[in-house]
């Protein structure tokens, strides 16, 4: 594993354990009212492309940390609509 790849590993983590306090505040508390509905729509569907990208171009820290993002962003967006 190169230094570059290294690298993006741990912003990769970085910017991915950001998501966990949100999406646990949102699951205890069930209150997504200050959450744009509009913003994760599209964050998520962004998020969904990179991890395509990062799949596609065997690009490790862009797959990884795009697939988990995913999953934590969607957590927040299911919880928005279904506990509007």
């Amino acid at each position: 594993m190169n230094f570059s790849t290294i690298i993006g590993l741990f912003a990769a983590a970085g910017t991915t354990i950001s998501f966990v306090p949100q999406a646990i505040k949102t699951i205890r508390t069930k209150n997504t009212s200050s959450i744009s509905l509009g913003m994760y729509t599209l964050f998520s569907l962004g998020t969904l492309l990179w991890l395509i990208y990062g799949i596609t171009d065997k690009n490790l820290p862009v797959a990884l940390a795009n697939g988990v993002t995913l999953i934590f962003a969607c957590i927040i967006l299911i919880y928005k609509l279904r506990y509007k």
